[in-house]
């Protein structure tokens, strides 16, 4: 008998190997439509599984720390679910805010629409003075604007186009994504408890899979992984924070509201702009054209610097990923697969380049020795 169960060599069919023996045949098949089979049954639950894996892989090294702390014998539960229950937290926190907030200017708008829908949009004071297309802008706003009449049909026209079950969709909407938070944290938990022994499974894998590269394409990933939570979201919340201090000077009302708006929307590339921007314009619709134009000027600075400097330092050089690769990979995941594919994007792409440069880099010279090298650089 060989090994595999493969026939003998004098009844193997000619031209069939070992590698391609039916039984290996079998087996392929087989793990290939359970692998196919999990991943249908599992879809919906896709993301969560995938939210887990990013949070866990950027926030394990603090959690390394908290188990040489705590001897995870004496706390295999616990200090999970302590981790599980902090990252919950942050997470929830300030989407409860931002949530609640929400709720309460969502009823000032409805107000304010209602207003516009019997009194019209007064003209601003300033539109006149604009040179060029200021006098035609301001007759045009007070024929169709500021009348009640032609406001309440515009506002009506507005309104025919939301549906009227929109509540329901919208209840349905939040219900799945809190279920997909929920398991998000289920599976985060599990990470955490189990993360070692997943980690030694995936490296063997890898290794069987990819021989020797696959453990270095690993890495390759995962620090694409903490290089965009790092580049994106740090440095995001932080634009957020800077331009912050800017809205203040130029006195903003809701400030806070404002600059965390402003570092969500950093968060995605090219999103702040549509933040300062819109303050500005604010600003210089109320008179306060200096204002305006500092926080544009000064938000366009800040973001010049985080998009040309600071972000692919953190991104590409954590994954030694070139800039273009690094913005293809965030826009294109982003456009793909949504907030996730802005994590997505930048991952596939490590992974990517790992292997181009491992099947485009010269080989090894017999013996060991890279062009090059020399007896000194050698391992004794």
């Amino acid at each position: 008998m060989t090994r595999d169960g493969d026939p003998p060599e004098e009844t193997r069919p000619a031209g069939l190997t070992p590698f391609f023996s039916t039984q290996r045949l079998s087996r392929l098949l087989l793990a290939g439509s359970l692998i196919v089979l999990g991943l249908w049954i599992v879809h919906r639950f896709m993301p969560a599984l995938v939210w887990a894996t990013i949070i866990a892989i950027a926030v394990w090294p603090l959690y390394r720390r908290a188990e040489r702390a705590f001897p995870p014998r004496r706390h295999r539960i616990l200090l999970p679910l302590a981790a599980t229950l902090v990252v919950g937290l942050v997470l929830i926190v300030p989407l409860g805010y931002a949530a609640a907030h929400l709720a309460h200017e969502m009823g000032s708008l409805l107000r304010y629409l209602a207003e516009l829908r019997h009194h019209g949009l007064p003209t601003p004071a300033w539109l006149g003075s604009v040179p060029g297309i200021g006098a035609p802008l301001a007759v045009w706003w007070k024929a169709n604007l500021s009348d009640p009449q032609t406001m309440h049909e515009l506002l009506g026209r507005l309104f025919a186009y939301i549906p009227a079950d929109s509540a329901r969709v919208i209840g349905v909407e939040v219900a799945h994504r809190l279920v997909i938070f929920a398991f998000t944290l289920l599976t985060l938990f599990f990470l955490f408890r189990d993360g070692d022994g997943l980690c030694r499974q995936l490296v063997m894998l890898s290794r069987q899979a990819l021989g020797p590269s696959g453990e270095r394409i690993a890495e390759h990933m995962i620090a694409a992984v903490h290089g965009t939570v790092t580049g994106l979201v740090l440095v995001g919340l932080a634009e957020g924070i800077v331009i912050g201090f800017a809205y203040a000077a130029a006195g903003l009302p809701h400030v806070v509201p404002l600059a965390a708006l402003t570092g969500i929307l950093a968060v995605i590339p090219f999103g702040a702009p549509v933040a300062f921007w819109g303050a500005g314009l604010y600003l210089v619709a109320n008179g306060n054209t200096a204002g305006g134009i500092g926080v544009v000027v000064f938000g366009l600075l800040v973001v010049f610097i985080a998009d040309h400097f600071v972000r692919p330092f953190l991104i590409g050089g954590a994954a030694r990923l070139p800039f273009l690769w690094v913005l293809l990979g965030i826009l294109g995941g982003l456009e793909n697969f949504g907030l996730l594919g802005l994590f997505l994007g930048p991952v596939v792409m490590a992974a990517l380049i790992s292997l181009w440069r491992d099947w485009t880099q010269p080989a090894p010279i017999a013996g060991g020795d890279q062009p090059g090298s020399t007896a000194a650089s050698r391992p004794r």
